[in-house]
């Protein structure tokens, strides 16, 4: 596959790569955030209304959108632990329960609206973190009861999906969903998203994560944004392992890897912190962009979109748009606003099913850590590409 080749030259050239060229390399290539989408406030006029909560993880987030898929408000907080640390639930979701009222009014406000103007109040009933999410589910089971309205539970990965696809535009793309929690490869087929292949172990933004602890970096804003940084001043390529295991990646052995090179080089002057971020990055990478690339010949699709909080990444998306490109096709990315975990995903995924006829009733709104992509009946997109979405609002 081309991206083996890919990987192996970056493995012979690496380390001629200056910090200056590492910094060009890394700039953004991928279509960004496409024009389809307004961000407006305003209100009404859009049809159906809708409000989302999202927190998963380590963001908790309020988004409210209309039927005509126009983002009237997204506020999101992001709970921050010191360098060196990960995040735990208990404490997740107590800045979770800190936030999230707050964060309720700010949205409403943004959007110019009261919550009885809200048709369905949509939450992420999984996959996730336990305690972070019944935490913001809390809060839409109570809106939702004080204002007697419908809720829609909705997957945290198809949310990811249908907000890539309704900001860039993208129809019928192969999806890379790359985040903190998950690494799969994704692909329609018959009201499903087929998951064609993912981690057989760790997921690479945690991955990322706990490498970012290792070598001292902060998370503020996020580990993975700061390993790209110093990963563009990288000079010297560390060849480590290659786990790609047929159309699945396996992650923790490169992890452990780069963590025992950098206990035993780092500080001696032969290796810095931006060389194994830089090396680790192209490996990885490489190895999204050949499972990728498998899933596109199998399915003869032209067309990417990388999804998820990892999906920010500008080397990553530079690297799946020279793949894309020679196969005839194009990259869909987005940027931190859409690819990290937001309220508004949830809010537009569960309209789209409310649409469709779809509710939860309140004795089945517990969430669960575990819900697949694939286990999702896709109600509002039909064949292979087209998409049911009433311009009216009407279910």
């Amino acid at each position: 596959m081309r991206c083996v080749t890919l990987c192996r030259t970056a493995q012979r050239s690496a380390s001629r790569v200056d910090a200056r060229a590492s910094a060009k390399r890394a700039r953004p290539v991928a279509d960004s955030v496409a024009s389809t989408v307004s961000t407006r406030g305003g209100g009404g006029g859009g049809g159906m209304i809708a409000i989302g909560f999202e927190g998963s993880a380590n963001k908790i987030s309020v988004g409210i959108v209309n039927a005509h898929g126009d983002i009237l408000a997204n506020p999101r907080e992001t709970y921050v632990t010191p360098p060196g640390t990960g995040f735990l639930p208990r404490e997740t979701a107590r800045h979770h329960q800190d936030c999230v009222v707050d964060l309720t009014a700010r949205a409403l406000d943004e959007a110019r609206l009261k919550p009885e103007d809200v048709d369905v109040v949509c939450f992420t009933k999984g996959p996730g973190m336990g305690a972070p999410l019944t935490s913001a589910a809390t809060c839409a089971r109570t809106l939702a009861l004080l204002f007697d309205k419908p809720m829609v539970g909705v997957n945290h990965c198809v949310a990811h999906i249908e907000m890539g696809r309704l900001v860039t535009g993208a129809e019928n793309p192969v999806i890379l969903y790359v985040s903190g929690g998950n690494t799969q490869v994704i692909a329609y087929n018959e009201r499903r998203y087929r998951i064609f292949g993912e981690t057989i172990d760790i997921a690479v933004g945690n991955m990322l994560d706990r490498f970012a602890r290792v070598v001292g970096l902060s998370n503020d804003p996020a580990p993975g944004y700061n390993i790209e940084q110093e990963a563009k001043k990288g000079k010297v390529f560390v060849e480590g392992p290659y786990g790609v295991k047929g159309m699945d990646v396996n992650l923790s052995g490169i992890l452990t890897f780069y963590e025992s090179y950098a206990n035993e080089h780092l500080g001696k002057g032969e290796i810095t912190a931006a060389d194994l971020c830089f090396s680790m990055q192209e490996t990885v990478f490489a190895m999204m962009v050949e499972i990728t690339e498998r899933a596109m010949a199998h399915t003869n699709a032209k067309d990417v979109l990388i999804v998820g909080g990892v999906g920010c990444n500008e080397r990553l998306q530079e690297m799946m748009s020279i793949m894309a490109s020679e196969r005839g096709g194009k990259l869909y990315g987005m940027d931190e606003r859409y690819c990290i975990d937001n309220g508004a995903m949830i809010a537009y995924t569960g309209l789209l099913q409310f649409q469709n006829g779809e509710t939860t009733p309140l004795s089945e709104t517990q969430c669960t850590q575990r819900f697949r992509t694939d286990e999702v009946l896709v109600t509002w997109r039909e064949g292979g590409s087209g998409v049911k979405r009433p311009a009216d609002g009407s279910p």
